[in-house]
């Protein structure tokens, strides 16, 4: 494989539009130009091969031209959540050392507080323009060199930084779009934040197909669905709150949504309520199922198969491998709930400078994700829980995406999530925080009845927390630890 992305592609597709930034096209040839010139000008300030450069930014092209220079050089493309605190950012800062951080205007105070050399975007265009021609060293970037470090979305703790080789990057693409059907002819808009492995869900494998991306600089809901109708976006992906804000939207119902041909969701199950209001746009769902450390994408479905099998993520993708295994590492038979395991090349190199973590996670070349899943016997994969979030209620194991998925059909229920907490009397029950829907009124006795129609009764929640918002990272993943303390709080009494 050839890690240098942008030179493969401008020379087969040099005038093809690549990817779009306030509003203007940049062409494949462009974004080759660019990757040289920022990779120049890194040089120049002392970057090196090995060396971590980091970027704190609301989606901008420069995260895009960070990746595509980084076989020019050698260095690692470090992207960091715009959300954290200064406290959060300094202890990322100690393990990784950046040699030089990027930042926007909005992040330019967190920025000055890491004490890492700095460049500011302001004049980011100006500077890639009148960076000089020079021949740069030949670094021998190969297929299993770091292209990016990507940190999980941990909702406790130091996030960990996973390696992603050039390899990863490669099979990601190539799985994706063989497996996907995304082709050179796809669109789709990448609103979802760069610094997360969502970005690696079709911003990178259209770059390889030679297709077209719209960077969208911070999601609107309204100008998200104005730049599906005028780019003719093919392909959708976002996580399930971005999916509601648009369906909320005033100009939904009338939004031209004919050119999409699938949406995927990722981060965290589609309620189907919300699925219905788009297929009542002519906008059909798959479910997505991926990890920072394995691709990203690492299953593929079917539209038909997606709508026949509600919760399936579908088979492995062509060059990826699963097995279900119980805690011994021994294979389970199909329809029972063990850990997936996932094994190919689209897996990480491992832990940035965590060899004790990289050993309990990567085992013999199967990858060990914590979720817990089930296979049928036509080989479909449906994922039941985390691991860690399953709980035992009375004896019985509770697997909260079960739950959640039956509470997002009661009436009213716009969000939800399911956690464990203490009882004296059953060891755990059931907590489930809910954003309703515009117009419903909280009503625990009424959602418990809905649910021991769908459920087990030791499966219903018997506590339920009413939220405005669930509490979400900046990746858009759920914080469960958040609601538990939010109960913890208002319920001081509580075991």
């Amino acid at each position: 494989m050839n890690p240098d992305l942008a030179a493969a592609r401008a020379r087969l597709t040099p005038h093809r539009p690549a990817l779009e930034f306030r509003g203007r096209w940049l062409s494949y040839a462009e974004l080759d130009q660019r990757a040289q010139r920022l990779a120049v000008r890194l040089y120049a300030a002392g970057v090196r091969r090995g060396d971590r450069v980091a970027i704190l930014a609301a989606n901008h092209v420069a995260h895009v031209d960070l990746l595509l220079a980084t076989p020019r050089l050698g260095f690692i493309a470090t992207p960091l959540n715009t959300r954290l605190s200064a406290h959060e950012l300094a202890g990322l800062v100690r393990e990784v050392e950046p040699a030089l951080m990027l930042h926007d205007a909005a992040c330019a105070t967190l920025a000055r507080s890491s004490g890492v050399p700095l460049r500011a975007l302001d004049d980011y265009e100006d500077w890639l323009a009148t960076a000089k021609d020079r021949t740069l060293p030949d670094c021998g970037v190969g297929a299993e060199d770091a292209a990016m470090l990507l940190f999980t979305g941990g909702s406790t703790g130091l996030p960990k930084g996973a390696l992603i080789a050039h390899r990863q990057l490669f099979y990601n693409a190539v799985n994706t779009c063989f497996s996907w059907g995304v082709t050179g002819e796809d669109c789709a808009i990448q609103a979802t934040p760069a610094f997360h492995a969502a970005f690696n869900v079709l911003t990178t494998p259209l770059l390889h197909a030679g297709g077209r991306v719209v960077l969208q600089p911070h999601f609107d809901a309204g100008e998200y669905l104005r730049l599906v109708a005028r780019e003719r976006s093919t392909l959708m992906f976002l996580v399930p709150t971005m999916y509601q804000m648009l369906a909320e939207h005033a100009d939904f119902a009338h939004a031209d949504l004919s050119s999409v041909r699938w949406a995927i969701c990722g981060g965290a199950p589609c309620p189907e309520p919300l699925q219905r209001l788009f297929r009542a746009r002519g906008v059909r769902f798959k479910q997505g199922y991926g990890m920072t450390e394995a691709g990203v994408n690492c299953f593929a479905i079917e539209v038909e198969d997606a709508e026949r099998r509600p919760g399936s993520v579908g088979k492995p993708v062509l060059h990826a491998r699963a097995v279900i295994r119980a805690p011994d590492g021994r294979p389970l038979p199909r329809g029972e709930i063990g850990e997936l395991t996932l094994a190919g090349a689209h897996l990480m190199l491992g832990y940035f400078r965590r060899s004790e973590e990289t050993a309990q996670t990567l085992r013999d070349g199967w990858l060990w994700t914590g979720d817990l899943a089930r296979e049928d016997e036509d080989g479909f994969f449906y994922i039941v829980g985390r691991r860690k979030e399953m709980y035992i209620s009375g004896g019985e194991n509770v697997y909260p995406a079960e739950v959640e998925a039956a509470l997002a059909q009661c009436p009213g229920v716009a969000e939800c999530a399911v956690v464990g907490v203490p009882d004296e009397r059953w060891g755990e029950v059931g907590l489930a925080a809910v954003r309703l829907a515009p117009g419903a009124r909280p009503d625990a006795a009424a959602l418990r009845t809905a649910l021991k129609a769908r459920i087990a009764a030791y499966k219903v929640p018997k506590h339920f927390l009413f939220l405005d918002e669930l509490p979400r990272s900046g990746a858009g993943k759920l914080l469960k630890t958040e609601i538990r303390r939010r109960f913890e709080e208002e319920n001081p009494c509580v075991p």
